[in-house]
């Protein structure tokens, strides 16, 4: 068995700790308002990459975990202060009136706060998880929900949860800034993989005729967004081709830089149906005990070969994350 890195440990542990100081500050405030820059800054974190972090190390994604103690805290609530109305229970959990807290309620419990309060606690210990529109189980017997004692997540566990196939292979470099033309594509596009054929077909079909498609030529795709913050209709994502600086774009073709600087590049092979497992296991298990956070900035992937050419159809790709030591 390998040994373990001590420095790797304490920097997991760190960020571990940061994860668990935003999830006690949740707690204590619960009734307020919890938006993204004021948790990232009890973080320490990038508002740009906060959401993925606690995401990735935890399971359950920010505005998930933050209703569900609403939700739990409500549920305990209910049968703790019979005097107090529905209503002044959802206001004192944080919810903006009594509709919003009767669906997130009904969605997690199966029935009405009302009819909750009705059951004995032996009937509430029997109630069961119930499918929630967001189409994931909140599951009640602590399997989809961070550790009683906070996050102690590693990479070997995040791999299995995402039923990772292969190691993370991820080096810090420094990147040179790039001079790229792009097409760009707003709205949905995760596990869409004829959309960026199609968005890099029209890339291709522009840059060939040009003479740009040559040896030195590189093929990225930008995320402009965080998808686990932005609506999927308002999502940014340009695939590019790199090209010389100053040449001249037209139609639907822009002109931009991709910085250059310090990136964590993650090294993949795979499926159209992996990308997400890679991304995840690169901020929950690799970043953790790292030494470095995210960095401001788009993160993009690097792609290396045509996958029509594999023979498994798969794609090698460089996932590159912008970062800063912690």
């Amino acid at each position: 068995m390998a040994k373990r890195d001590p420095r790797s440990e304490l920097l997991r542990k760190e960020y571990a700790a940061r994860i668990n100081r935003v999830m006690d500050h949740i707690e204590r405030h619960i009734s307020s308002e919890l938006s993204l820059a004021s948790l990232a800054r009890v973080a320490n974190f990038s508002p740009f990459h906060f959401h993925r972090i606690f995401t990735a190390m935890t399971g359950e994604p920010l505005n998930r975990f933050i209703q569900r103690l609403r939700v739990e805290k409500a549920a305990t609530m209910l049968a703790a202060s019979p005097r107090m109305s529905v209503t002044e229970i959802a206001l004192a959990c944080g919810f903006s009136g009594s509709s919003a807290f009767a669906r997130s309620f009904r969605d997690y419990f199966g029935m009405s706060a009302t009819a909750w309060r009705s059951l004995g606690e032996r009937e509430k210990s029997k109630i069961r998880t119930h499918e929630s529109k967001n189409g994931k189980a909140n599951r009640k017997d602590g399997k989809d929900r961070p550790s009683e004692n906070g996050y102690t997540g590693s990479v070997r566990s995040y791999e299995r949860r995402n039923n990772m196939t292969h190691s993370v292979n991820v080096k810090v470099q420094d990147l040179p800034e790039m001079t790229v033309a792009y097409v760009r594509h707003t709205g949905p596009y995760k596990g869409d993989g004829a959309l960026f054929g199609r968005l890099f077909g029209r890339l291709c079909a522009w840059a060939g005729p040009r003479g740009l498609l040559n040896e030195s030529a590189r093929m990225l795709a930008v995320y402009h967004d965080n998808p686990d913050v932005t609506d999927d209709e308002r999502l940014r994502v340009s695939v590019c081709v790199t090209v010389p600086e100053g040449t001249k774009v037209d139609g639907e073709i822009g002109l931009m830089k991709v910085r250059g600087g310090a990136y964590a590049v993650g090294s993949f092979e795979l499926a159209e149906d992996e990308y997400q497992a890679a991304w995840d296991a690169l901020f929950g298990g690799w970043m953790p005990g790292s030494g470095y956070q995210p960095d401001d900035g788009p993160c993009f992937e690097l792609f290396k070969n045509d996958p029509a050419t594999h023979p498994q159809g798969k794609c090698l790709v460089d996932i590159c994350v912008p970062v800063r030591p912690m």
